[in-house]
This record gives structure tokens, C-alpha cells and sequence, in this order.
């Protein structure tokens, strides 16, 4: 809703697509119970002033015999699409049929999800596309775990836990702060976070460019530093945006 809102401010037509896209899911993966509230998403939509709600089911988006994709080389399988082969494949697929289905003048995402902001510019700028990306700030709970979708699986106690991503992040930005630039050190910080967490198990915390998500070891150009991490069963992704460094 927070995406709503930025686009109602600075739209005159609001149009939000609702569809859980099945190419973005892996075997295993968990498609079949992610979370799905059509008619509670529609009423806050509605309340909110969306003009246009775009739901169209699987069969629409990918007709059968379907067998092209758009895919974004090289950034796709960095960060989550390491994790998750095929992932990122599945993302621009859908996004640019979406795109050009709607045509939006704008479109808004969030930042939580860093690596699919980057891949997303990079295809639209490869591809010509007439849209503007417009990325908007995490929102977070008031202990700072990032929204998510998925947070609905966490017990009680994972709950508790799942703070760790945000902690290291928190940790991260002070040392920043304090000057430092080196990515090695910064890095290791953030790890240590999590060892002192040990039911929580990194998937990666990574330190690189925003918009190549290539590794960089000097922090005073600007740069991502991403994290995913399973918390139980549940795989929970964040982020933080260091600013380049003011001369």
C-alpha cells in the first residue's frame, strides 16, 4: 500500500496488478500456500482510490505452447537469482508483459527487493522501454524487520529471530558512519551479527554495485549491502543503500 500511495501521489490514474506469478518459483519452492488475499487486497485498493486493478489468471499471462522469455544475462543469477536459478527469468518475463500490456507511465517498486529493482532498470533500459521506475523505501515493522509477504510464516519464536537481518544492517550503517569504508571489514561485521544469532542461517550477505550487483571492496563510491537469510523454513531478504561518498 505504501507503492499505492507514492503512485497516487504522483499520478493522475493509478492501475496495481495483482498475480502471483508461477515462473518466478522454483521446484520446492512455495507457490502453492504463498500468501493470497484477493478480495482484502481489492477493498484497500479501492479504498485507496485505484482506478484499475489488473488480475489475470495464469492462463492469460502465459497462453499454452508459451515459450519465449525475457531475460536479463549476467545480473540474473547474482544475489537471489544465485539462490533461486530461474527466479530473476521469471520476474522480467512477467514485468515486461505488464508493462506492455498496462503501458504505465510509471511504475513503483520496492526496495526491499534490491535485485529485482536493478534488473528491472537494466531491461528497461535495454529493451527502450517508455516507463520510469520509481523505487520507494523499505518499510519496516517497529522492530525493524522488513514487510513482507512471507513474514506470515514465521512462529512466534522465528519471529522473534527474524530482527537479525535488520540488526546487521543497523550494524553495518554504524560503522559507516563512523568512516569506514572497507567492504572486507564491513562484511565481516554483519556475518558476526549473525553468528551471535545461531538458529538463523545466512543464505548471503553481500556487498555490492546497485546497479551491476557486482562485488566491490571500497564503499566510498556508494553501494548495496544485501542480506537473505532462512529464519526456519522461511527465506527473509533486506538491504541497505550507502550513499557515495561527499568529497
Amino acid at each position: 500500500m505504501s507503492l499505492v500511495r507514492a503512485a497516487r501521489a504522483a499520478s493522475d490514474v493509478v492501475a496495481a496488478s495483482i498475480f502471483v506469478n508461477p515462473t518466478q518459483f522454483g521446484l520446492n519452492e512455495d507457490l502453492a500456500k504463498y500468501p493470497r488475499s484477493f478480495d482484502r487486497d481489492c477493498e484497500m485498493l479501492e479504498r485507496d482510490g485505484v482506478e484499475f486493478v489488473f488480475a489475470p489468471s495464469v492462463e492469460e499471462m502465459y497462453p499454452v505452447g508459451a515459450v519465449t522469455w525475457v531475460t536479463v544475462d549476467e545480473l540474473s543469477s547474482k544475489l537471489d537469482g544465485r539462490s533461486r536459478p530461474g527466479h530473476f527469468r521469471g520476474v522480467t518475463t512477467v514485468v515486461s508483459k505488464l508493462f506492455h500490456i498496462v503501458e504505465p507511465d510509471q511504475a513503483f517498486f520496492g526496495q526491499k527487493d534490491a535485485a529485482q529493482v536493478a534488473i528491472i532498470r537494466r531491461m528497461v533500459r535495454d529493451l527502450n522501454l517508455a516507463v520510469e521506475i520509481v523505487v520507494c523505501p523499505i518499510v519496516r515493522e517497529a522492530d525493524g524487520l522488513a514487510m513482507s509477504s512471507r513474514n506470515a510464516y514465521l512462529s512466534p519464536e522465528e519471529r522473534k529471530r527474524a530482527p537479525v537481518l535488520n540488526r546487521s544492517l543497523v550494524q553495518v550503517q554504524q560503522l559507516v558512519d563512523a568512516g569506514e569504508r572497507d567492504a572486507a571489514k564491513i562484511a565481516a561485521a554483519g556475518h558476526e551479527v549473525f553468528a551471535r544469532e545461531g538458529s538463523v542461517r545466512l543464505d548471503y550477505f553481500e556487498i555490492v554495485d546497485p546497479a551491476t550487483l557486482d562485488a566491490v571492496r571500497d564503499l566510498s563510491g556508494g553501494a548495496l549491502v544485501a542480506v537473505a537469510a532462512y529464519v526456519g523454513a522461511t527465506r527473509l531478504i533486506d538491504n541497505l543503500v550507502i550513499a557515495k561518498q561527499q568529497k
